[in-house]
């Protein structure tokens, strides 16, 4: 029930849908409430004309007016009833859009650390899963709860009223439903969370395997991704099992207490009637009313039933919600909840990153880092870079290159030592400062659906056409770009599908020029091109990197030759730092690549993710 009050508070905004929902609620029970004493009222009317104490004729007006009331309550139980669902769908719907809105803030300010363990594929899953059911289950109980809750009260006061011992057995019968539903709650929830976890996983491989079927298709996997999916959902058949047996076992058993409560109950009704204390339409009358407190008994099944479900969903929504932020995503949020009012919708609240004088552009000063608790993959990293200068990273694939632009960016955090930009360590800089001053291309040319100036215009939204189409000329996809029939308005399909990989690597180049940032990040940017086009995308490159602070992780030697300075790693170690022709005659891995590559040995030069 805490979860469950968590989420209204957690959606407060929604009160005015609540108390509208509550109102129509309770006008509705009222409405219901009515209809047993038209009906009871009408049959005594029968059985005074039928016994001859009322003239056949007065008798026929009186049930016709009573006939008309009833009608008249029947409509406004119709009218009432459909306003009030209609808040409810709006209220489900806001409910929904709200929790699946706050999600995916959160999602997008999580560390990186916590992405690295989650599958793409389970955190969706868990998305339209725990949603949905609170949401669903929200919407039940604002259009039945309060409905429930009045008819019941009253059908207690008016029991009371006309012999005291039936309410009596209606209060009992309340607490000892809902005293042996909890008793099924706690195994339930346990079983139902196995189930989840089932579902999840399966519901993320599934997202990973269709993310990459073409890999699936080209190892002949078809056949174990579906085993393993069909083992993961038949292992929830056996949860289900034993899940449903502990229900319905329950089930019989409350029940079979209600209706031996119930039993109590009509036997009064009858033997009070018989014995001339109740008319016909009294008996008529408590019939009825007894019948609406048994509803809702006989509903608190499902009713609990739904709530274990929105409380198993909102146990794994809000484990998500309680994840701790880096503490500069978490400045960076305050700082854009108080600038929303004042900026204009669409634009971006960016922090200022101030350059102390002297300072290098980036510096990392005597850095170590591991992976989670696993041994460090950088040690003791110490080089810095000024203004204008291009450095390139050299080593072995898996000696921390890429890992020194993580920490750049700030997706990591050094174990020790510190990583400064512009003179300020980066942990203490609000991130959207820290890297709206950080252009990057990685290796792999992360592109997402829509079309390709939206993927251009992805650092620069409000940019123009002509600077998107400016930055694609200079990255040399402007001409393959206009061969499409739709041009820079082409869709390119979920991650650039449609495109080619050097097609892909352009347009990321194009992004990376348009966003125009000071600090230029090359991951192996080339990487996807063959000889003749990263020729003509090192042009533009060549171009954006002048006047820039560039660090460059190399893939040829080509343009490792013509960068200012040449950082070797290995191990996680640096081994040299210097100029190219420095580094050609010291004997060192950058000495060796090039021995390398005079020998022709291919095979030994790809260790370093060199070509050549």
């Amino acid at each position: 029930m805490a979860s469950l009050l968590r989420i209204l508070r957690f959606t407060r905004s929604l009160t005015p849908l609540y108390v509208a929902i509550i109102v129509a609620s309770v006008l509705t029970a009222v409405a219901n409430l009515t209809v047993p004493f038209i009906i009871g009222r009408a049959t005594d009317s029968v059985a005074s004309a039928v016994g001859g104490q009322v003239a056949t004729g007065d008798a026929v007006r009186t049930v016709l007016w009573l006939a008309a009331a009833l009608l008249a309550v029947e409509l406004a139980t119709t009218v009432v009833s459909n306003v009030g669902g209609w808040f409810g769908d709006v209220m489900s719907n806001r409910l929904r859009t709200i929790l699946s809105v706050r999600y995916y803030d959160k999602l997008l300010h999580l560390p990186q650390r916590w992405f690295d363990t989650e599958l793409t594929g389970t955190i969706v899953a868990r998305l339209n899963r725990s949603i949905a059911e609170i949401s669903q289950f929200a919407k039940m109980m604002s259009n039945s709860f309060a409905t429930m809750l009045i008819t019941t009260a009253a059908v207690l006061g008016i029991s009371a009223y006309y012999f005291w011992p039936l309410a009596v057995l209606l209060i009992v019968v309340f607490p000892i439903y809902v005293w042996l539903t909890s008793l099924t709650s706690v195994k339930w929830q346990r079983l139902e969370g196995e189930k989840n976890s089932q579902v999840d996983i399966a519901s993320g491989r599934f997202a990973e395997v269709i993310g990459q079927i073409r890999v699936v298709k080209s190892f002949v996997r078809e056949r174990g991704e579906l085993a393993d999916f069909s083992r993961r959902f038949r292992s929830t058949d056996g949860t289900t099992r034993a899940q449903s047996t502990h229900w319905h076992s329950m089930d019989v058993l409350r029940r079979a207490v209600l209706n031996l409560i119930f039993f109590g109950v009509y036997a009064i009704i009858f033997t009070r009637t018989v014995q001339g204390h109740f008319t016909l339409g009294e008996m008529v009358l408590l019939i009825q009313l007894m019948s609406m407190a048994r509803q809702p008994v006989e509903s608190m099944s499902w009713v609990i039933d739904a709530s274990q479900r929105a409380i198993a969903g909102s146990k794994d929504y809000f484990r998500v919600m309680e994840t701790e932020v880096d503490p500069r995503t978490a400045a960076m949020l305050a700082a854009r909840d108080e600038e929303r009012e004042q900026r204009t919708p669409g634009s971006a609240a960016v922090g200022t990153l101030e350059m102390a004088p002297g300072a290098p552009v980036l510096a990392f000063r005597e850095v170590d880092f591991a992976y989670e608790d696993g041994e460090d993959v950088l040690h003791a990293i110490d080089f810095a870079v000024e203004r204008g200068e291009k450095v390139a990273l050299v080593g072995e694939s898996g000696g921390g290159k890429s890992t020194i632009v993580n920490l750049l960016l700030g997706l990591y955090e050094p174990r020790e030592g510190r990583v400064e930009v512009g003179g300020a360590d980066t942990e203490q800089l609000p991130l959207d400062a820290l890297r709206s001053r950080i252009g990057v291309v990685f290796q792999d040319a992360s592109l997402f659906s829509g079309t390709i100036a939206e993927n251009i215009a992805y650092g620069r939204p409000g940019a123009s056409e002509e600077e998107v189409a400016d930055a694609a000329r200079r990255a040399n996809a402007d001409t393959f770009i206009r061969r499409f029939p739709g041009g820079y308005e082409q869709l390119i399909g979920e991650r650039g599908l449609k495109l080619s990989g050097g097609q892909r690597q352009r347009i990321a180049v194009a992004r990376a020029i348009l966003k125009d940032a000071p600090v230029l990040v090359l991951d192996e940017a080339t990487s996807a091109l063959d000889t003749k086009a990263e020729r003509q995308v090192q042009k533009g490159l060549d171009e954006l990197m002048e006047g820039r602070t560039s660090l460059i992780i190399a893939h040829r030697l080509s343009t490792i030759a013509s960068v200012d300075r040449i950082i070797t790693l290995e191990d996680g170690r640096i081994d040299e730092i210097g100029t190219p022709a420095e580094l050609a005659s010291s004997g060192g891995i950058y000495a060796e690549l090039l021995a390398l590559q005079d020998a022709g040995q291919t095979k030994r030069l790809a260790r370093f993710g060199i070509t050549g």
